[in-house]
């Protein structure tokens, strides 16, 4: 299988790896080798480390001999270069706030180094993450793997890259207002924003916002790679045990007929038309599949608003000293936080008291469905570069606005996914399905039946 490692999934090399048909070093430089061969025009990557990936897949050869290997054991895997990592880099897509080498493990890095996977480097991403596209300071942009001219969105940039072109099989995103579904939805590739809590994320203040998630090809891997990243971790304050059975495992139980609500707007976003009958179409295959499916008018007025105090008191937190470095800092973060610093404390204790009404009021709306589908994003991929598309049917928007069907879900913390369900344009469209909070299994059992019905091509690169 020449050049062709980078796309098996995690379940494959397992077999791969128990039949003694390749050994996880072999398999770890074809990789490393692949990319050595394409990023230097895709840009997945801030930092590798062959170095760190070979002693992985040697410490994995030597488990995999002796009888004690895990699921994850010799697989190739990535970190987005939020996560700090001990001894490595970790950027932040920035000049000013890189740390060369921190000090300890963040709780998501420890995990995955425990399960045996092999870590080939930090993932590209804009700086802190602020917005839906991939360029940054530290390292420059990615080009979307379908066009080079366009985004693969943000701000798990290079993490949705790296799945889509075979760069190993496993990728961690996180996702505060769309950062693992835009760029899974923009590439064509899956990504799962688990239930706020499953994944452990300190220090997650008050605001807390973002998701730990797993990029992946295929659902089976997401499952594989949110087994090896849940868990109870008593430095953050919002953890909450990992569920009794394995995801990979609920994968394996048939779906018995669900009742879904499909939202084509969510009763305020704008949608361009295309993308519309695509995700339209997608909906109607799962009553196929044997489900009944209900568009309903959710009637939710946009929440932006809420997203928005809370986002920019987040980044006012961690970037406080923006205004000091000028040049050096991203454009647009700069504007974020100048924003943040005109706003006063009863706006955000106004948007957090909306937060709990909205959770209500979706749990009212959805009563009786066990499962809502809408589209994940409002467009495709827009111009590479742009920090945001300039408008979406005709509808301008400030800052992550246009992430309109994303942001809801981070501010109620339920469990949501893009599947990739067709093209528009040549460009990849993404179906959301979205959970109720700690369903996340039966969120990864419904993609995955679609899925299996309808797989999505590789890009063509």
């Amino acid at each position: 299988m020449p050049d062709e490692a980078g796309f098996l999934s995690a379940a494959a090399l397992a077999d791969v790896y128990r039949r003694g048909e390749r050994s996880a070093v072999e398999v770890t430089r074809e990789v490393l080798d692949r990319i050595d061969r394409m990023d230097r025009e895709l840009n997945a990557f801030v930092t590798l480390t062959p170095e760190r990936a070979m002693a992985d897949a040697q410490r994995a050869d030597g488990l995999l001999r002796d009888g004690g290997a895990g699921p994850l054991c010799g697989v190739p895997y990535t970190l987005k270069d939020l996560v700090p990592t001990r001894g490595i880099p970790t950027g932040y897509g920035s000049r000013v706030w890189r740390d060369p080498a921190p000090a300890a493990d963040a709780p998501v890095a420890e995990r995955l180094a425990a399960s045996g996977a092999v870590l080939l480097g930090k993932t590209t991403v804009p700086e802190h993450g602020f917005k839906g596209d991939s360029g940054n300071p530290l390292n420059g942009p990615c080009p979307n793997p379908w066009r080079a001219d366009r985004t693969p969105g943000g701000s798990s940039s290079g993490a949705a890259v790296a799945a889509a072109v075979g760069f190993g099989p496993l990728h961690q995103g996180s996702d505060g207002a769309g950062s693992i579904r835009i760029p899974a939805s923009f590439c064509g590739v899956f990504g799962h924003k688990p239930t706020f809590g499953l994944v452990a994320h300190p220090p997650a203040g008050g605001f807390a916002l973002s998701h730990l998630g797993p990029i992946t090809r295929t659902v089976g891997d997401a499952a594989l790679l949110l087994d090896a990243m849940v868990g109870f971790d008593a430095r953050d304050r919002l953890s909450v045990p990992p569920p009794e059975r394995s995801f990979a495992e609920a994968l394996g139980r048939p779906l018995s007929r669900l009742r879904i609500a499909f939202s084509p707007d969510l009763g305020y976003a704008a949608v361009e038309p295309q993308v519309a009958s695509v995700v339209a179409e997608a909906a109607r295959r799962f009553a196929e599949l044997g489900h009944d499916v209900e568009e309903i008018d959710l009637g939710l007025e946009d929440p932006w608003w809420i997203e928005r105090e809370l986002w920019l008191s987040m980044f006012a937190a961690s970037c406080p000293d923006a205004l000091d470095h000028g040049d050096q800092v991203s454009p647009g973060l700069v504007r974020l936080v100048e924003r943040a610093a005109e706003r006063g404390s009863q706006a955000v204790g106004e948007a957090l008291d909306a937060r709990a009404a909205l959770l209500l009021t979706i749990g009212e709306r959805l009563a009786g469905y066990h499962l809502l589908l809408c589209p994940s994003l409002p467009c495709t991929a827009f111009p590479l570069g742009d920090d945001q598309p300039v408008s979406v049917a005709g509808r301008a928007y400030d800052d992550l606005g246009w992430t309109q069907f994303c942001y809801p879900f981070n501010l109620t913390g339920q469990p949501a996914c893009s599947v990739p369900c067709g093209l528009a344009d040549g460009l990849p469209v993404g179906l959301q399905i979205v959970g109720r909070r700690l369903e996340d299994a039966l969120v990864l059992r419904a993609a995955a039946a679609y899925e299996a019905a309808h797989p999505f091509p590789r890009p063509p690169v």
